[in-house]
């Protein structure tokens, strides 16, 4: 497999850099210009250390036990500590996408200059990445505030040889201790200098990560929705007029604008869409006539949180942080200063932001299905089978569908309105922007699986009346032997859940047409 090299410029690491992350196939590399403010800050640490000034994080316990100072001869030991302490995650491991990110964003957090680390550890980061070492880090065990400190813990014991990590295949595969994956990247365990373990530990980057890859995943469904839902307006003979670009432009919303317009485009050249041009219906129910309006608020909403996800990805989100210009009353140039860009409210805000989009894609889809297999709205036959009562068709399909367009909704509950006080109330406000984000990969699923129902259930409709002779637009018709590859026309009731997880995968997949894809947050 070939690799695309990839260099990465902490602060201005773009979406699309992040979204080829979380894919793979790619090779990192910082840029070289960032060692030189690493090895700056690091130089600020050591002078704090040397002249004995205490300074939280450095030289003193944590959190609750901030006020403790501790000594020199107890400092590398005072890092291995709080990576040990802090290694108390929980649940399954995170997905090797997320961890990905997490590397990544971490060894760019640090290579921004703020966090008095040695370069080495950066660099070591970014060599687990390359050589497709994933380190075993429990979803579970962050409230989101003082950093993703128990994920992130786990992280850092792979880099002082404990934990453990999956080794890639081509390294003979399997679980190995943290220790044996440093050693299989040419790397010897580190001990960590002053600050450093801190600098690990704190930080929003699993939080982030799973952000991320919930927004990716959700732009995947997103557009996949539109699709599908440009299959049910063929299939059931609906208006273009909903999609007049003028009426959009009336309104000024600009994911509405953008919606319609990819609509337009995918059914340019349909010839059933002028087959019915006076065929005396009026409208068209909310779930076709109303695509532009909710898909585009969905996807402003997406790009809202690309904007604030995409910073985050790049920022410096430790405590506390180090500045090296001269600071008057200090031993010498550069500050330590401690703040709070640890707490993860922007992306709990984000995912939380995500996750209602999510949900209403696959609400509006669910009422898509519902109404195809409503014969009195759709024209088509009862539950889209031929021999009904004999055969049922897609009737239970639909009920999965509503099944898990409910249970998104109970997901789509704001997680960054919860909050529970930790560290003796010392941290007594946290974001729970891990949860709010690590519940995106289920919501994507779950539409996923509502809009591959819709899409096999539009195609049905479709070739229901096929006997006039009429085609859609070639993007659309493309799509349509698409699916048909993967699942056949019900001929007469079969075992269906095959069928369903085809098109889950299509759904998540979305090897769609630019017009679809182009106005997506990370694809712009």
């Amino acid at each position: 497999m070939t690799l695309t090299a990839l260099t990465l410029d902490p602060g201005r690491v773009s979406l699309a850099q992040l979204r080829a992350i979380h894919a793979g196939g790619v090779r990192l590399a910082l840029d070289a210009a960032t060692a030189a403010p690493m090895q700056a800050a690091q130089a600020v640490v050591q002078r704090i250390v040397d002249h004995d000034e205490v300074v939280y994080g450095i030289n003193t316990g944590f959190g609750k036990l901030a006020s403790t100072k501790i000594g020199h001869d107890h400092l590398a030991e005072l890092q291995r500590n709080l990576v040990l302490s802090h290694s108390v995650g929980t649940g399954e491991p995170l997905a090797p996408a997320v961890v990905r990110l997490v590397l990544a964003t971490k060894a760019v957090s640090l290579a921004r200059g703020h966090s008095g680390v040695r370069p080495a550890l950066a660099d070591a980061l970014l060599a687990l990445f390359n050589a497709g070492v994933t380190p075993v880090i429990p979803a579970k065990g962050s409230v989101g505030a003082s950093g993703d400190l128990a994920p992130l813990a786990h992280l850092a014991c792979v880099l002082i040889g404990e934990g453990a990590a999956q080794l890639p295949d081509s390294m003979g595969g399997g679980t190995v201790p943290g220790a044996e994956a440093m050693r299989a990247i040419g790397l010897e365990p580190f001990v960590l200098g002053p600050k450093e373990g801190l600098a690990l530990l704190n930080g929003t980057q699993v939080s982030t990560a799973l952000a991320l890859s919930g927004l990716f995943g959700a732009e995947n469904v997103f557009a996949s929705a539109l699709m599908s839902g440009a299959l049910s307006l063929e299939a059931i003979q609906g208006s273009i007029k909903p999609f007049d670009a003028r009426i959009h432009a009336a309104r000024g919303q600009p994911g509405q604008i953008a919606v319609a317009g990819a609509v337009r485009a995918l059914l340019e050249g349909s010839e059933i869409v002028p087959s019915h041009a006076d065929c005396g219906r009026v409208q068209d129910p909310y779930s076709i006539r109303c695509i532009p309006q909710v898909m585009g608020a969905c996807l402003d909403n997406l790009a809202h949180a690309a904007r604030v996800l995409v910073i985050e990805a790049n920022a410096a989100s430790d405590n506390p942080l180090v500045f090296t210009a001269f600071t008057e009353g200090t031993s010498g140039p550069g500050e330590v200063i401690s703040g709070g860009n640890f707490h993860a409210e922007p992306v709990a805000f984000a995912a939380d932001i995500v996750a209602l989009a999510v949900s209403e894609v696959g609400a509006i889809a669910e009422r898509r299905i519902a109404l195809l297999l409503d014969t009195g709205l759709s024209g088509l036959p009862p539950f889209l089978v031929r021999d009904g009562g004999l055969n049922s068709g897609f009737m239970i399909a639909q009920v999965t569908a509503a099944a898990l367009a409910s249970e998104n909704k109970s997901l789509a509950h704001p997680a960054s309105v919860d909050s529970l006080p930790t560290s003796a109330n010392q941290e007594d406000h946290v974001s729970m922007a891990t949860f709010a984000a690590r519940r995106l990969a289920d919501m994507v699923n779950n539409t996923a699986v509502v809009v591959g129902i819709e899409a096999m259930a539009a195609a049905q409709g479709i070739e229901l009346k096929r006997d006039n002779g009429l085609k859609s637009s070639p993007l659309v018709e493309a799509e349509f032997a698409r699916i048909r590859a993967q699942v056949a026309f019900v001929e007469r009731d079969r075992y269906l859940a095959p069928d369903l997880e085809a098109m889950r995968l299509w759904a998540l997949k979305a090897d769609l047409p630019d017009a679809l894809l182009n106005i997506l947050p990370s694809h712009a």
